[in-house]
Protein backbone atom coordinates (compact mmCIF):
# COMPACT_ATOMS: atom_id res chain seq x y z
CA UNK A 1 0.00 0.00 0.00
CA UNK A 2 2.83 2.55 0.54
CA UNK A 3 4.52 1.85 -2.57
CA UNK A 4 1.85 3.21 -4.56
CA UNK A 5 1.52 6.10 -2.44
CA UNK A 6 4.42 7.23 -2.91
CA UNK A 7 4.52 6.86 -7.11
CA UNK A 8 1.13 8.62 -6.61
CA UNK A 9 2.33 11.54 -5.09
CA UNK A 10 5.53 11.85 -7.31
CA UNK A 11 4.47 13.57 -10.23
CA UNK A 12 2.04 16.09 -8.12
CA UNK A 13 5.12 17.24 -6.36
CA UNK A 14 7.37 17.96 -9.15
CA UNK A 15 4.56 19.60 -11.05
CA UNK A 16 4.34 21.96 -7.46
CA UNK A 17 7.41 22.22 -6.63
CA UNK A 18 9.46 21.85 -10.21
CA UNK A 19 12.06 19.60 -8.80
CA UNK A 20 13.22 15.67 -9.94
CA UNK A 21 14.98 13.67 -6.83
CA UNK A 22 17.97 11.58 -7.65
CA UNK A 23 19.12 13.35 -10.00
CA UNK A 24 22.47 15.74 -9.81
CA UNK A 25 20.58 18.44 -10.88
CA UNK A 26 18.55 18.31 -7.80
CA UNK A 27 19.95 21.32 -6.36
CA UNK A 28 19.95 23.63 -9.30
CA UNK A 29 16.56 22.88 -10.11
CA UNK A 30 15.58 23.66 -6.20
CA UNK A 31 17.28 26.80 -6.69
CA UNK A 32 15.20 27.39 -9.47
CA UNK A 33 11.78 26.95 -8.33
CA UNK A 34 12.29 28.87 -5.06
CA UNK A 35 13.35 31.43 -7.05
CA UNK A 36 10.12 31.12 -8.87
CA UNK A 37 7.86 30.55 -5.68
CA UNK A 38 9.51 34.07 -4.45
CA UNK A 39 8.30 35.94 -7.37
CA UNK A 40 5.30 34.14 -7.84
CA UNK A 41 4.63 35.44 -3.54
CA UNK A 42 5.91 38.81 -5.29
CA UNK A 43 3.02 38.62 -8.07
CA UNK A 44 0.45 37.54 -5.67
CA UNK A 45 1.41 40.72 -3.07
CA UNK A 46 1.62 42.50 -6.17
CA UNK A 47 -2.22 41.63 -7.39
CA UNK A 48 -2.98 42.07 -3.41
CA UNK A 49 -1.92 45.90 -3.83
CA UNK A 50 -3.74 46.36 -7.16
CA UNK A 51 -7.05 44.75 -5.89
CA UNK A 52 -7.18 47.39 -3.00
CA UNK A 53 -6.68 49.95 -5.40
CA UNK A 54 -9.89 50.09 -7.07
CA UNK A 55 -11.24 52.16 -5.41
CA UNK A 56 -8.52 55.04 -6.34
CA UNK A 57 -10.27 54.58 -9.74
CA UNK A 58 -9.08 52.66 -13.29
CA UNK A 59 -6.08 54.32 -13.91
CA UNK A 60 -4.08 53.59 -10.56
CA UNK A 61 -5.78 50.17 -10.80
CA UNK A 62 -4.21 49.04 -14.30
CA UNK A 63 -1.29 51.32 -13.45
CA UNK A 64 -0.34 49.09 -10.59
CA UNK A 65 -1.37 45.75 -12.70
CA UNK A 66 1.49 47.13 -15.46
CA UNK A 67 3.86 47.68 -13.16
CA UNK A 68 3.21 44.17 -10.71
CA UNK A 69 3.26 42.32 -14.23
CA UNK A 70 6.37 44.10 -15.62
CA UNK A 71 8.73 43.22 -12.41
CA UNK A 72 7.35 39.98 -12.20
CA UNK A 73 8.77 39.05 -15.86
CA UNK A 74 11.49 41.65 -15.13
CA UNK A 75 10.41 42.89 -18.44
CA UNK A 76 11.84 45.38 -20.79
CA UNK A 77 8.54 46.43 -21.41
CA UNK A 78 5.25 45.49 -20.71
CA UNK A 79 1.62 46.19 -22.49
CA UNK A 80 -1.25 46.57 -21.52
CA UNK A 81 -4.69 47.21 -24.16
CA UNK A 82 -8.36 46.81 -24.40
CA UNK A 83 -9.91 45.97 -27.49
CA UNK A 84 -11.49 47.57 -30.09
CA UNK A 85 -15.34 47.84 -29.08
CA UNK A 86 -14.59 46.24 -25.61
CA UNK A 87 -15.33 48.10 -22.99
CA UNK A 88 -16.19 51.20 -24.70
CA UNK A 89 -16.37 53.94 -21.77
CA UNK A 90 -13.14 52.17 -20.73
CA UNK A 91 -9.94 54.74 -19.82
CA UNK A 92 -6.69 53.98 -20.56
CA UNK A 93 -7.58 52.40 -23.72
CA UNK A 94 -3.47 50.84 -23.61
CA UNK A 95 -0.66 51.43 -21.24
CA UNK A 96 2.70 50.64 -21.93
CA UNK A 97 5.64 50.23 -19.27
CA UNK A 98 9.03 50.90 -20.84
CA UNK A 99 12.18 51.09 -18.73
CA UNK A 100 10.03 52.29 -15.48
CA UNK A 101 7.93 54.94 -17.46
CA UNK A 102 4.35 54.44 -18.18
CA UNK A 103 2.88 55.34 -21.78
CA UNK A 104 -0.30 56.09 -23.30
CA UNK A 105 0.53 58.30 -25.77
CA UNK A 106 0.29 56.13 -29.05
CA UNK A 107 3.09 58.15 -30.84
CA UNK A 108 5.65 57.34 -28.12
CA UNK A 109 5.11 53.59 -28.75
CA UNK A 110 8.47 51.43 -29.95
CA UNK A 111 8.33 50.43 -33.51
CA UNK A 112 8.60 46.46 -32.31
CA UNK A 113 5.94 47.31 -29.66
CA UNK A 114 3.09 47.94 -32.23
CA UNK A 115 2.23 44.72 -33.59
CA UNK A 116 1.40 43.46 -30.43
CA UNK A 117 -0.85 46.52 -29.80
CA UNK A 118 -2.87 45.75 -33.24
CA UNK A 119 -3.40 42.35 -32.18
CA UNK A 120 -4.21 42.81 -28.52
CA UNK A 121 -6.95 45.49 -30.47
CA UNK A 122 -7.81 43.82 -33.15
CA UNK A 123 -7.46 40.14 -32.67
CA UNK A 124 -7.35 39.40 -28.90
CA UNK A 125 -8.49 36.14 -29.22
CA UNK A 126 -5.08 35.38 -30.41
CA UNK A 127 -3.14 36.20 -27.29
CA UNK A 128 -3.58 32.74 -25.88
CA UNK A 129 -0.20 31.01 -26.03
CA UNK A 130 3.48 32.31 -25.23
CA UNK A 131 5.90 32.21 -28.27
CA UNK A 132 9.53 32.10 -26.30
CA UNK A 133 11.14 31.39 -29.47
CA UNK A 134 10.73 35.07 -29.99
CA UNK A 135 11.31 36.44 -26.98
CA UNK A 136 8.12 37.59 -25.91
CA UNK A 137 5.07 36.09 -24.08
CA UNK A 138 1.41 37.42 -24.15
CA UNK A 139 -1.38 36.94 -22.07
CA UNK A 140 -5.75 37.47 -22.69
CA UNK A 141 -7.96 39.77 -20.90
CA UNK A 142 -10.88 38.15 -20.25
CA UNK A 143 -14.46 38.85 -19.14
CA UNK A 144 -17.39 36.50 -19.20
CA UNK A 145 -15.59 34.39 -20.84
CA UNK A 146 -14.98 36.73 -23.50
CA UNK A 147 -11.74 38.44 -24.86
CA UNK A 148 -11.44 42.03 -24.59
CA UNK A 149 -7.88 42.57 -24.94
CA UNK A 150 -4.99 41.35 -23.04
CA UNK A 151 -1.16 41.44 -22.01
CA UNK A 152 2.16 41.42 -23.92
CA UNK A 153 5.82 41.95 -22.88
CA UNK A 154 9.74 40.92 -23.57
CA UNK A 155 10.71 39.47 -20.45
CA UNK A 156 13.80 40.22 -19.20
CA UNK A 157 17.08 38.38 -19.79
CA UNK A 158 17.70 35.15 -18.01
CA UNK A 159 13.56 35.11 -16.86
CA UNK A 160 12.62 31.53 -17.86
CA UNK A 161 8.59 31.62 -18.43
CA UNK A 162 6.91 28.88 -16.80
CA UNK A 163 2.70 28.28 -16.82
CA UNK A 164 2.84 29.64 -13.54
CA UNK A 165 3.98 33.12 -14.97
CA UNK A 166 1.34 33.22 -17.61
CA UNK A 167 -1.20 32.49 -14.82
CA UNK A 168 0.01 35.63 -12.52
CA UNK A 169 -0.31 37.15 -16.03
CA UNK A 170 -3.38 36.42 -16.93
CA UNK A 171 -5.00 37.09 -13.14
CA UNK A 172 -3.58 40.38 -13.68
CA UNK A 173 -5.17 41.00 -17.13
CA UNK A 174 -8.86 39.90 -15.84
CA UNK A 175 -8.24 42.17 -12.67
CA UNK A 176 -7.57 44.97 -14.54
CA UNK A 177 -10.94 44.22 -16.96
CA UNK A 178 -12.73 43.64 -14.26
CA UNK A 179 -11.47 47.36 -12.93
CA UNK A 180 -12.49 48.82 -16.55
CA UNK A 181 -15.82 47.43 -16.66
CA UNK A 182 -16.75 48.97 -13.25
CA UNK A 183 -15.73 51.94 -14.77
CA UNK A 184 -17.95 51.46 -17.25
CA UNK A 185 -21.15 50.16 -15.28
CA UNK A 186 -20.54 53.51 -13.35
CA UNK A 187 -20.28 56.20 -15.42
CA UNK A 188 -23.34 54.56 -17.28
CA UNK A 189 -25.01 54.56 -13.56
CA UNK A 190 -24.19 58.28 -13.57
CA UNK A 191 -25.51 59.02 -16.88
CA UNK A 192 -28.54 57.15 -15.95
CA UNK A 193 -28.95 58.94 -12.26
CA UNK A 194 -28.54 62.54 -14.17
CA UNK A 195 -31.05 61.82 -16.62
CA UNK A 196 -33.57 60.55 -14.21
CA UNK A 197 -32.97 63.65 -11.94
CA UNK A 198 -33.14 65.82 -15.26
CA UNK A 199 -36.57 64.24 -16.19
CA UNK A 200 -37.75 64.72 -12.38
CA UNK A 201 -36.68 68.02 -12.00
CA UNK A 202 -38.62 68.42 -15.94
CA UNK A 203 -41.60 66.99 -14.04
CA UNK A 204 -41.57 68.88 -11.24
CA UNK A 205 -41.08 72.45 -12.90
CA UNK A 206 -43.88 71.60 -15.74
CA UNK A 207 -46.02 70.77 -12.55
CA UNK A 208 -45.19 73.93 -10.93
CA UNK A 209 -45.73 76.18 -14.43
CA UNK A 210 -49.08 74.63 -14.88
CA UNK A 211 -49.92 75.67 -11.26
CA UNK A 212 -48.51 79.42 -11.97
CA UNK A 213 -51.00 79.29 -14.96
CA UNK A 214 -53.78 77.69 -13.43
CA UNK A 215 -53.02 80.94 -10.82
CA UNK A 216 -52.65 83.21 -13.25
CA UNK A 217 -56.06 82.42 -15.04
CA UNK A 218 -58.07 82.71 -11.51
CA UNK A 219 -56.74 85.78 -10.60
CA UNK A 220 -57.58 87.21 -14.25
CA UNK A 221 -61.10 85.97 -14.79
CA UNK A 222 -62.67 86.10 -11.02
CA UNK A 223 -60.42 88.16 -8.80
CA UNK A 224 -59.74 91.07 -11.25
CA UNK A 225 -63.17 91.09 -12.35
CA UNK A 226 -64.16 91.76 -8.62
CA UNK A 227 -61.77 94.34 -8.10
CA UNK A 228 -63.09 96.44 -10.89
CA UNK A 229 -66.59 95.37 -10.17
CA UNK A 230 -65.82 96.88 -6.78
CA UNK A 231 -64.17 99.90 -8.32
CA UNK A 232 -66.97 100.86 -10.44
CA UNK A 233 -69.18 100.46 -8.01
CA UNK A 234 -67.25 103.19 -5.64
CA UNK A 235 -67.05 105.20 -8.86
CA UNK A 236 -71.02 105.20 -9.37
CA UNK A 237 -71.83 106.01 -5.72
CA UNK A 238 -68.59 108.67 -5.75
CA UNK A 239 -70.49 110.17 -8.48
CA UNK A 240 -73.61 110.39 -6.80
CA UNK A 241 -72.77 111.78 -3.80
CA UNK A 242 -71.01 114.19 -5.17
CA UNK A 243 -74.10 115.27 -7.00
CA UNK A 244 -76.27 115.33 -3.58
CA UNK A 245 -73.72 118.13 -1.91
CA UNK A 246 -73.44 119.05 1.40
CA UNK A 247 -72.37 116.22 3.87
CA UNK A 248 -72.41 114.06 1.18
CA UNK A 249 -69.96 115.72 -1.20
CA UNK A 250 -67.38 115.88 1.83
CA UNK A 251 -67.72 111.82 1.73
CA UNK A 252 -67.66 111.24 -1.93
CA UNK A 253 -64.25 113.36 -1.59
CA UNK A 254 -62.74 110.50 0.87
CA UNK A 255 -63.95 108.05 -1.91
CA UNK A 256 -61.46 109.10 -4.27
CA UNK A 257 -58.49 107.73 -2.32
CA UNK A 258 -60.72 104.19 -2.38
CA UNK A 259 -60.95 104.91 -6.21
CA UNK A 260 -57.18 104.96 -6.42
CA UNK A 261 -56.55 102.35 -4.32
CA UNK A 262 -59.10 100.51 -6.30
CA UNK A 263 -56.80 101.36 -9.51
CA UNK A 264 -53.86 100.53 -7.80
CA UNK A 265 -54.68 96.94 -7.19
CA UNK A 266 -56.10 96.50 -10.36
CA UNK A 267 -52.66 97.17 -11.50
CA UNK A 268 -50.86 95.05 -9.03
CA UNK A 269 -52.94 92.27 -10.25
CA UNK A 270 -51.98 92.62 -13.46
CA UNK A 271 -48.58 92.51 -13.10
CA UNK A 272 -48.54 89.11 -10.69
CA UNK A 273 -50.91 88.09 -14.10
CA UNK A 274 -47.74 88.58 -15.95
CA UNK A 275 -44.94 87.14 -14.22
CA UNK A 276 -46.90 84.06 -13.00
CA UNK A 277 -47.23 83.40 -16.79
CA UNK A 278 -43.24 83.44 -16.97
CA UNK A 279 -42.49 79.87 -16.35
CA UNK A 280 -39.81 78.40 -13.93
CA UNK A 281 -37.23 77.40 -16.99
CA UNK A 282 -37.49 81.12 -18.47
CA UNK A 283 -34.27 83.15 -17.17
CA UNK A 284 -35.08 86.56 -15.94
CA UNK A 285 -32.33 88.00 -17.98
CA UNK A 286 -30.03 91.19 -17.09
CA UNK A 287 -31.83 94.45 -15.43
CA UNK A 288 -31.80 96.25 -19.08
CA UNK A 289 -33.77 93.06 -20.59
CA UNK A 290 -36.34 93.27 -17.58
CA UNK A 291 -36.54 96.95 -17.79
CA UNK A 292 -37.71 96.31 -21.57
CA UNK A 293 -39.99 93.76 -20.91
CA UNK A 294 -41.85 95.87 -17.97
CA UNK A 295 -42.04 98.82 -20.31
CA UNK A 296 -43.97 96.81 -22.58
CA UNK A 297 -46.61 94.50 -20.25
CA UNK A 298 -46.49 95.88 -16.87
CA UNK A 299 -48.23 99.00 -17.27
CA UNK A 300 -51.23 100.44 -18.25
CA UNK A 301 -51.44 100.75 -21.79
CA UNK A 302 -52.18 103.82 -22.42
CA UNK A 303 -48.46 104.93 -21.25
CA UNK A 304 -45.90 105.40 -23.71
CA UNK A 305 -42.09 103.75 -22.40
CA UNK A 306 -38.62 103.97 -23.68
CA UNK A 307 -35.87 102.74 -22.01
CA UNK A 308 -32.57 103.95 -23.17
CA UNK A 309 -29.63 101.72 -21.53
CA UNK A 310 -26.23 103.71 -21.66
CA UNK A 311 -22.30 102.24 -20.88
CA UNK A 312 -20.73 98.48 -20.39
CA UNK A 313 -23.69 96.73 -18.06
CA UNK A 314 -22.16 95.77 -15.18
CA UNK A 315 -23.94 92.47 -13.28
CA UNK A 316 -25.58 92.87 -10.08
CA UNK A 317 -26.94 90.64 -7.53
CA UNK A 318 -30.06 89.20 -8.60
CA UNK A 319 -32.07 90.50 -5.84
CA UNK A 320 -30.69 94.09 -6.36
CA UNK A 321 -31.93 93.52 -10.17
CA UNK A 322 -35.10 93.07 -8.03
CA UNK A 323 -35.25 95.74 -6.40
CA UNK A 324 -34.22 98.27 -8.89
CA UNK A 325 -36.82 96.62 -11.52
CA UNK A 326 -39.75 96.91 -9.06
CA UNK A 327 -38.87 100.69 -7.87
CA UNK A 328 -39.12 101.53 -11.69
CA UNK A 329 -42.57 100.18 -12.13
CA UNK A 330 -44.03 101.80 -9.39
CA UNK A 331 -42.21 105.10 -10.72
CA UNK A 332 -44.03 104.35 -14.08
CA UNK A 333 -47.21 103.50 -12.56
CA UNK A 334 -47.36 106.71 -10.56
CA UNK A 335 -46.67 108.49 -13.70
CA UNK A 336 -49.31 106.97 -15.49
CA UNK A 337 -51.88 106.94 -12.81
CA UNK A 338 -51.05 110.50 -10.83
CA UNK A 339 -49.40 112.16 -13.60
CA UNK A 340 -51.51 111.08 -15.93
CA UNK A 341 -48.37 111.30 -18.44
CA UNK A 342 -48.79 109.65 -22.01
CA UNK A 343 -45.06 109.70 -22.26
CA UNK A 344 -42.28 108.13 -19.86
CA UNK A 345 -38.08 107.73 -20.20
CA UNK A 346 -36.25 105.54 -18.62
CA UNK A 347 -33.01 105.98 -18.45
CA UNK A 348 -29.83 103.34 -17.10
CA UNK A 349 -26.71 104.77 -17.17
CA UNK A 350 -23.42 102.57 -16.11
CA UNK A 351 -20.46 104.54 -14.36
CA UNK A 352 -17.41 103.07 -13.18
CA UNK A 353 -18.60 103.54 -9.71
CA UNK A 354 -22.65 104.55 -10.01
CA UNK A 355 -25.71 103.46 -11.31
CA UNK A 356 -27.79 105.84 -12.18
CA UNK A 357 -31.65 105.35 -13.41
CA UNK A 358 -33.87 108.39 -13.94
CA UNK A 359 -37.70 107.55 -14.79
CA UNK A 360 -39.25 110.91 -16.21
CA UNK A 361 -42.34 111.91 -17.83
CA UNK A 362 -44.40 114.50 -19.64
CA UNK A 363 -47.46 113.88 -16.79
CA UNK A 364 -48.77 116.79 -14.63
CA UNK A 365 -46.88 115.92 -11.37
CA UNK A 366 -45.77 118.70 -9.24
CA UNK A 367 -41.82 118.12 -7.82
CA UNK A 368 -42.04 120.10 -4.88
CA UNK A 369 -45.30 118.74 -4.03
CA UNK A 370 -44.20 115.53 -4.17
CA UNK A 371 -41.29 116.01 -2.25
CA UNK A 372 -43.26 117.60 0.56
CA UNK A 373 -46.07 114.42 0.58
CA UNK A 374 -42.92 112.24 0.65
CA UNK A 375 -41.82 113.85 4.05
CA UNK A 376 -45.37 113.77 5.50
CA UNK A 377 -45.81 109.95 4.48
CA UNK A 378 -42.23 108.31 5.82
CA UNK A 379 -43.59 110.48 9.16
CA UNK A 380 -47.13 109.39 8.85
CA UNK A 381 -49.04 106.33 6.80
CA UNK A 382 -51.89 108.76 5.57
CA UNK A 383 -54.21 105.99 5.02
CA UNK A 384 -51.67 104.60 2.50
CA UNK A 385 -51.72 107.42 -0.09
CA UNK A 386 -47.86 108.00 -1.13
CA UNK A 387 -46.82 105.00 0.52
CA UNK A 388 -45.49 103.65 -3.12
CA UNK A 389 -43.26 106.82 -3.19
CA UNK A 390 -41.97 106.20 0.36
CA UNK A 391 -41.46 102.66 -0.66
CA UNK A 392 -38.92 103.66 -3.49
CA UNK A 393 -36.90 105.48 -0.90
CA UNK A 394 -36.65 102.27 0.78
CA UNK A 395 -35.44 100.26 -1.80
CA UNK A 396 -33.01 102.88 -3.30
CA UNK A 397 -31.14 103.41 0.98
CA UNK A 398 -31.47 99.48 1.23
CA UNK A 399 -29.18 99.42 -2.04
CA UNK A 400 -27.34 102.07 -0.42
CA UNK A 401 -28.06 104.60 -2.64
CA UNK A 402 -30.64 107.95 -2.57
CA UNK A 403 -33.73 108.87 -4.48
CA UNK A 404 -34.19 112.66 -5.46
CA UNK A 405 -37.34 114.02 -7.59
CA UNK A 406 -37.07 117.34 -9.92
CA UNK A 407 -38.69 119.06 -12.33
CA UNK A 408 -38.62 116.67 -16.23
CA UNK A 409 -36.99 118.10 -19.37
CA UNK A 410 -40.61 117.04 -20.83
CA UNK A 411 -42.68 119.02 -18.56
CA UNK A 412 -43.36 116.23 -15.59
CA UNK A 413 -41.44 114.68 -13.11
CA UNK A 414 -38.33 113.37 -13.20
CA UNK A 415 -37.35 110.65 -10.53
CA UNK A 416 -33.53 109.72 -10.34
CA UNK A 417 -32.02 106.95 -8.59
CA UNK A 418 -28.16 106.73 -7.72
CA UNK A 419 -26.73 103.41 -6.84
CA UNK A 420 -22.78 103.10 -5.63
CA UNK A 421 -21.08 100.25 -7.37
CA UNK A 422 -20.65 97.43 -5.97
CA UNK A 423 -23.69 96.73 -4.16
CA UNK A 424 -23.08 95.58 -1.11
CA UNK A 425 -25.95 95.40 0.77
CA UNK A 426 -29.45 94.23 -0.04
CA UNK A 427 -32.42 94.77 1.85
CA UNK A 428 -35.94 93.75 1.23
CA UNK A 429 -38.54 96.46 1.22
CA UNK A 430 -42.41 96.49 1.43
CA UNK A 431 -45.10 96.65 -1.22
CA UNK A 432 -47.85 97.70 0.51
CA UNK A 433 -49.73 101.33 -0.85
Amino acid sequence: MSTPERTNRTPDLGVLTGLRSGKRSFYPAYVRSTERLERTVEALDGISRALVRTAEGPRALVETVVRTAAEHLRARWLLLAVADGALRAARPRFLLYADDVLIDDETRIPVDVREHLELLRTRPWEAQEPDRGRGWVRAPMTLDDEPVGGIAAEPGAGVEVADTDLAILRVLANQAAVALHHTFLFHAATTLRGRAEELSEAAERQALDDERRRIARELHDSVSQYVLSAGMTVEVCRAELAGLGGQAAEIAGRLAGAKDLNRQAVERLRAAIYALHHTSQEPAGPLPVMLQRLSTVHLPTELDVRVRVAGTPSPLPPEAEQSILRLTGEALFNSATHGKAGRALVRLRYLPEMLVLTVSDDGGGDPAQLRRALRVSRATDLAGRHRGLANMVARAEELGGRLSIRRSAMGGVLLRVDVPLPVTRVGEATDDH
